[in-house]
């Protein structure tokens, strides 16, 4: 495992490795693909053009917010229990579980369309990760409140969308 390699601070925290060897797989992951997010959906915000505009700009703002409160969630979440967080933009992108954002897209509708996807296959996994959990409670708390705010997101879309 990559955590092994790194040098270690001292912690009076206890997990065991099987704890460790799970929430470091899922929390990174989930750093990557929430600070992937956050950057998709201010693309998003500043690119989308249309009906609705204004209150669709303001909905994503809202949206960014979550992803990067999130992001810092789940990087302390990590260094807590003595592993590394890593969200280098190298390792972003190599690592995302997502296609690379369209540029080329300007409409509400299909700004709207594209993070739907992203967000909703995010909230999936979560919730099939939560369901094999063999991370801390804490972790699984935490992947927990993420799918409650990411279900109302996609909840959100779509119904502006129908």
């Amino acid at each position: 495992m990559t955590f092994l390699k790194t040098k270690k601070r001292k912690t009076l925290l206890q997990f065991s490795e099987t704890q460790k060897e799970a929430s470091y797989q899922t929390l990174n992951k989930y750093l990557v693909d929430f600070s992937n997010l956050s950057l998709v959906t201010k693309q998003a915000h500043w690119n989308l053009q249309g009906k609705n505009f204004i209150a669709v700009h303001e909905m994503l703002d809202d949206f960014y917010e979550m992803f990067q409160k999130y992001v810092d969630i789940f990087a302390e979440r990590l260094v807590q229990m003595n592993l590394p967080a890593i969200a280098t933009a190298e390792h972003l992108s190599r690592c995302t579980s997502f296609q690379e954002y369209p540029s080329e897209i300007l409409t509400v509708e299909e700004h709207l369309y594209s993070l739907l996807e992203r967000y909703s296959q995010t909230a999936n996994s979560l919730r099939s990760d939560i369901d094999k959990a063999e991370a801390d409670a804490a972790t699984i708390d935490y992947y927990t409140q993420a799918v409650e705010e990411l279900d109302k997101a996609v909840w959100f879309i779509e119904a502006h969308l129908n």
